[in-house]
């Protein structure tokens, strides 16, 4: 009786586990995501790198304004020569001082300037769907971080209590053997069940210790505690639609999308070398040698230029700017089957978890009543000691798919999402504090120097947590 009353209580124990498991918890999924949104320093440093991006906008920006610099000098000449009229030598020592002003602007170059305004920007939105590419992979390893953590606690929880069940077994067997009940071998088999469950938990509890640590590096935080997560996000009812969804959304496909813009910019801008340029400039300054009196240069100029021979370097520079463009429409074309792949890929792995769930929950319920049958059947001397340990583990075996089962449907599910590009803290809806990227390029776009606008940009950095 001792056995049987053992084995009812473990059984209900673990299938309250698997319906219930983390109701006492410290992070759910949703909680887990805004930790490793908040924490991630992958994250700030593609931030940085839309950030550079910003200044290339500035600095192009730069090239339509004038340029103004400033030079000072002192010269302090030396020597002596031979006088005409005497032939004795004298000094030639003699001192001068400057100061110069001078500015330069372009004022014709064919648009090269302003197309490469337009290419840098170019490049900036497709850095920020870089950005947005980061984030989704973030986020998804947070999610499977998170079902890696709670696939092992249970299933740490589920051999503790496949120990307490087997060790219930063999005492039950050795208290039959001590009356003559059932042979040593009962008892050995009993034994050699303990010690595989004893060393199947000391594996399951090594596989808890490395996904807590994955889970420190994926969230920033310690898994002290996970909830069960939520009901599967809203996903497309077909691999068709799915698809859809990925060409239109996904962040790769923006960013290529903006690439071939940046490429036709700089074709443009290539072709316009051809071109005359003109600049104006002008200097104003102050001279003086020795202890004359102070003389006061300065001058104006226009300045009209253009190739006539280079060499074949412009017509080359002309042919790379096509090819980069057409090596982009290119992979736009190669990623877009790929995105698709990924988004069929995806869906079917998905349909698999469900089935596989799906099928393994059936699983345990033929094994329970299995095992159910085969222990009543030991008690009137039907069946084995073996046969009940079979038993037990068939069922403890079809619960351990089923916590795998359920996390692998979680984690199709939400890569699915990723492949749709709707794997982001907007979509979810997440309590942060969004990264805004126009909040920095509104600051930097026109180039500001050290005045009101350069304060505001440190007041930006500031906010963005970057001083």
């Amino acid at each position: 009786m001792r056995m049987r009353f053992g084995m009812k209580l473990s059984v209900l124990a673990v299938s309250a586990l698997i319906v219930g498991a983390g109701a006492v918890s410290a992070d759910t999924l949703r909680q887990a995501l805004t930790k490793a949104y908040n924490n991630s320093g992958l994250l700030e440093q593609n931030r940085a790198v839309l950030r550079a991006a910003n200044e290339d906008v500035a600095q192009a920006v730069t090239t339509l304004r004038p340029v103004f610099n400033w030079s000072a000098g002192i010269t302090h000449n030396f020597g002596r020569s031979l006088s005409p009229g005497t032939g004795a030598l004298v000094n030639t020592d003699s001192t001068s001082q400057s100061l110069a002003l001078s500015a330069e602007m372009t004022i014709y170059d064919g648009g090269s300037n302003k197309f490469a305004i337009e290419a840098a920007k170019e490049t900036v939105l497709a850095t920020r769907q870089s950005l947005i590419s980061v984030e989704q992979n973030v986020l998804l390893d947070a999610v499977q971080a998170y079902m890696d953590v709670r696939r092992e606690t249970e299933t740490v929880t589920l051999r503790q209590n496949n120990l307490r069940v087997i060790q219930e077994e063999l005492r039950a067997a050795q208290d039959r053997f001590d009356v003559g009940e059932v042979t040593k071998t009962d008892v050995a088999l009993a034994e050699a069940r303990f010690a595989s469950s004893l060393a199947q938990l000391e594996a399951a509890k090594g596989a808890l210790q490395q996904a807590k640590a994955r889970y420190m590096q994926a969230v920033g935080v310690t898994a002290n505690g996970l909830s069960t997560p939520p009901s599967l996000p809203n996903l497309p009812d077909s691999v068709a639609a799915a698809q859809s969804v990925a060409v239109r959304n996904h962040p790769a496909m923006r960013q290529i999308q903006h690439a071939i813009k940046a490429a036709d910019l700089n074709i443009a801008r290539a072709k316009t070398a051809s071109g005359p340029t003109a600049t104006i400039g002008g200097s104003y300054g102050i001279a003086r040698t020795n202890n004359s009196k102070a003389t006061e240069p300065g001058s104006f100029s226009l300045n009209i230029r253009g190739p006539i021979y280079t060499g074949g370097n412009i017509p080359s520079v002309i042919r790379k700017a096509q090819a980069q463009k057409e090596a982009q429409v290119a992979n736009l074309h190669v990623s877009k089957r790929q995105i698709e792949q990924a988004a069929a890929t995806s869906y079917a792995l998905l349909d698999m978890a469900r089935a596989s769930r799906k099928a393994t929950e059936e699983q345990i319920r033929a094994s329970q009543v299995a095992f159910e049958g085969t222990k009543e059947e030991a008690t009137l001397g039907a069946r084995t000691t073996l046969d009940v340990l079979n038993a037990e583990q068939d069922l403890l075996n079809a619960k351990a798919s089923l916590i795998s089962a359920l996390a692998d449907e979680q984690v199709a599910a939400y890569r699915l999402l990723a492949q749709m590009g709707q794997l982001t803290v907007d979509h979810l809806n997440l309590p942060v504090q969004k990264y805004d990227p126009d909040a920095y390029y509104n600051h930097v776009k026109n180039a500001p120097a050290a005045s009101d606008q350069g304060k505001a940009l440190d007041r930006v950095l500031k906010a963005l947590g970057q001083e």
